[in-house]
């Protein structure tokens, strides 16, 4: 199938979002979301056929969790939209400008990176999510969500196009594929000619390492979410079990959800049994070292297959370690430079871990779930970047702008 009609029309209303000002492009958000209001009823009918053709194939629970809508759900979405208006428009914004010895001014512009392409599985909320960041940081957007999500994400795409209409904008500026045919993700990312700039990849590690294998156009991504709480020998057991509960419990099925939990020797004796008692009442497996199995009885002991593992469901990793430069070692060593968390009370051991730990976020005495772009003040986020350039952590409009040198001169010319 020749999708190149797709990408002609991207081409074109590339140049147009890139230079809307900001109150073209709020109207245009403010409209869709109008939409998502009144059309509530037939998103959420489209996601309840989804669902039922998920559990017929027997997707897991973390997959329908995934895949699954409701009214608070829509919710969330409507004010993450809302929030992107609010938000100021990074595009145009002029930075360090320092004049030289020759009179010339030198700056900093911010701009659009053109035509994103979101590739993604399960979570409809993600189109609604990426079409309102790329909009409002001026990028074009060709998004192709999963098979499973398609009947949900095909009504999503209905309010975005008539919103898009009704603020005057092409409707080509959010392009969501009409197919869940494969060989539409080959157009997008590669080829002699990709349809998009730049691509965003979301869900599981084989469409990540698909992507990121195969694509002639720079990516983002994050492949793993291995996310690890440290429980420090100065830390309160109240707000430890607090912490650990939040970040395990919370959604099993999530990115940011704590997979590793390692606790200080100094407290695991302590800890460790009323962690345990948590966790049987949310029926959640352990996996522990030696010290862990003495203590929890029903732990069975941890492979090293383990320490790299995202479960996305309830199991967890435990290990007992003698300092916080041991517990340091073990995240960069296991971890996938996602999130990590300390509790502890002691500021300098919170310094150190926050320098030592080579993740995309580092959070002292909360929970892992709180790496999050709506929880950052993104308004939304696009994804997580694992990556070391050009954004890391939680991308949201400034995420998906760079920067392009402008030079003021009042007729200098170099000698």
């Amino acid at each position: 199938m020749d999708y190149r009609d797709i990408a002609d029309r991207a081409l074109a209303a590339r140049a147009i979002i890139a230079t809307a000002s900001m109150s073209e492009k709020n109207d245009a958000l403010l409209a869709i979301r109008d939409s998502m209001v009144a059309n509530r009823k037939q998103i959420l009918a489209a996601n309840s056929r989804d669902l039922k053709a998920a559990q017929k194939q027997g997707l897991d629970e973390a997959l329908l969790d995934r895949l699954q809508l409701n009214d608070e759900r829509i919710d969330a979405m409507i004010r993450g939209v809302e929030q992107i208006v609010a938000l100021p428009d990074p595009v145009g914004e002029i930075s360090q400008v320092t004049k030289k010895s020759s009179g010339i001014e030198v700056g900093l512009m911010r701009q659009p990176l053109g035509i994103v392409g979101i590739i993604y599985e399960s979570r409809p909320n993600v189109t609604i999510d990426a079409a309102a960041l790329c909009l409002k940081s001026g990028n074009a957007s060709v998004l192709r969500g999963g098979t499973e999500a398609f009947n949900s994400n095909q009504a999503i795409a209905v309010c975005i196009e008539t919103g898009l209409r009704a603020a005057g904008l092409p409707d080509a500026c959010v392009q969501i594929a009409p197919t869940a045919d494969r060989d539409f993700v080959g157009a997008m990312i590669g080829g002699e000619d990709p349809m998009c700039d730049v691509i965003i990849p979301r869900g599981g590690k084989g469409l990540i390492e698909r992507v990121a294998k195969d694509a002639r156009v720079p990516v983002i991504k994050h492949l793993d979410g291995n996310c690890h709480v440290y429980i420090d020998a100065e830390s309160d057991i109240a707000t430890s079990l607090r912490i650990l509960e939040n970040s395990k419990t919370h959604r099993y099925g999530v990115c940011n959800a704590a997979e590793s939990f390692l606790i200080h020797e100094a407290v695991a004796d302590s800890l460790l049994p009323e962690l345990n008692e948590l966790l049987e009442h949310y029926e959640v497996e352990v996996r522990g070292c030696e010290i862990v199995c003495s203590l929890i009885s029903s732990a069975t002991v941890a492979r090293e297959e383990d320490w790299y593992e995202e479960y996305l469901a309830p199991i967890v990793a435990i290990k007992v370690v003698q300092s916080v430069e041991e517990a340091i070692r073990h995240i960069n060593t296991y971890g996938s430079h996602h999130t990590d968390a300390i509790v502890s009370k002691s500021y300098k051991t919170i310094r150190q871990f926050m320098r030592a730990v080579d993740s995309s976020s580092v959070i002292a005495n909360a929970s892992t779930r709180f790496a999050d772009g709506f929880e950052y003040g993104l308004g939304a986020e696009i994804g997580i970047s694992t990556d070391r350039i050009h954004v890391r952590g939680p991308v949201g409009l400034e995420g998906l702008t760079n920067q392009k040198w402008i030079v003021f001169g009042e007729g200098q010319v170099r000698k």
